[in-house]
């Protein structure tokens, strides 16, 4: 009965499940339990608070890897008003763990790029568990590139515990192709909102990640290696992941406390596998309202600030920041005219 729920969370689905077999017995018992319900979801609330007040770096892990977590095409389906997915690199294949599409939010018409691990079996083998192949990258490319030139701004939204690295992966370039999306990026001409709405692992999460504002759910992890993998090359102990989880300071507080993030979006108590409605609402409340800021921004100075708040990352006490107004940012090449051919004699 308790299986997809966490340990942390057994007390707490206990109680939900007493109600659902109290609301059932009403049902078909014509029998008022609405007294027993009552003190229960009272008990339920408290217990929520409790566990949901007290948790462990290694409880957001597990959190942001919960298997009832929303995933991009379920946020994708609430924020917007509607949406058609783009397939395919124009190279070699349609990855399906990057979801690539146009779509429109309040009236607002835009690029939504994310990563989808997929529910079913079926589904999570087809979209390798949320791993993107090189192909996604070059996909998320080709429509962001698309999207610079209908000038719409680009949301991207992370969820993944790192890149595909099999042998097929690197003999396709999934380092150069990882490089090559945060190059595009960088210099994007276009406002781009990053959210990281579970797991942000290695370099399969900054391949999509480099934004004028880089957002997290309350409950998401960022990291440079999974605690799992961090644990087994200190300690050659993967069972100390807990420990390794506390020392890498992934949570969403730690982020935004270092200036890996901007922002820290709410989730509902409880956390986003419990009301998904509730979290695509605060998600699409701060998309909006940093839409409205970075496109009033003069494109030049969108650019800048972008360049200096990846160069500001990382600085010590004794380093010197760069101004945003001060950043000479490269523009692309300009075709030369040809010269008229000369009509021959």
């Amino acid at each position: 009965m308790l299986r997809n729920w966490l340990p942390f969370e057994e007390p707490l689905v206990a109680i939900e499940q007493k109600i659902a077999e109290l609301k059932a017995l009403e049902t078909t018992q014509d029998v008022d339990r609405s007294a027993e319900i009552s003190a229960l979801e009272e008990q339920a609330l408290e217990v929520k608070k409790r566990i949901f007040s007290n948790l462990t770096p290694w409880d957001k892990v597990q959190l942001a890897r919960h298997p009832r977590r929303p995933y991009t095409l379920d946020y994708l389906r609430l924020i917007c008003d509607d949406f058609v997915e783009l397939h395919g690199d124009r190279r070699y294949a349609d990855d399906g763990a990057i979801v690539a599409t146009l779509a429109t939010m309040e009236g607002r018409s835009l690029a939504a790029i994310g990563q989808e691990r997929g529910r079913t079996t079926r589904e999570r083998q087809k979209r390798n568990f949320g791993s993107p192949h090189p192909e996604g990258y070059r996909k998320a490319i080709r429509v962001m590139k698309l999207a610079e030139k209908l000038g719409l701004p680009v949301l991207t939204f992370v969820d993944t515990s790192g890149a595909a690295c099999l042998e097929e992966d690197e003999a396709r370039g999934i380092s150069e192709s990882i490089a090559a999306a945060m190059l595009e990026m960088s210099r994007l001409r276009v406002p781009i909102i990053v959210t990281i709405i579970g797991e942000g692992g290695s370099g399969g999460a900054i391949g999509i990640g480099v934004g004028d504002r880089v957002l997290m759910l309350q409950f998401a992890t960022y990291s440079v290696i999974a605690p799992e993998g961090c644990a087994a090359i200190i300690w050659r102990d993967s069972a100390r992941a807990p420990e390794a989880a506390q020392l890498l300071r992934l949570t969403a507080d730690e982020a935004l406390r270092l200036g890996v993030a901007d922002a820290v979006i709410p989730e509902p108590l409880g956390g986003a596998h419990r009301d998904c409605m509730g979290t695509a609402e605060n998600i699409k409340k701060a998309l909006i309202e940093n839409l409205d800021e970075l496109c009033a921004l003069p494109l030049e100075t969108l650019l800048a600030n972008r360049y200096a708040k990846y160069r500001n990352l990382g600085l010590t006490a004794d380093s010197k920041a760069p101004q945003a107004e001060q950043v000479d940012v490269p523009q692309p090449p300009t075709k030369r005219p040809r010269a008229p051919r000369k009509p021959k004699q």
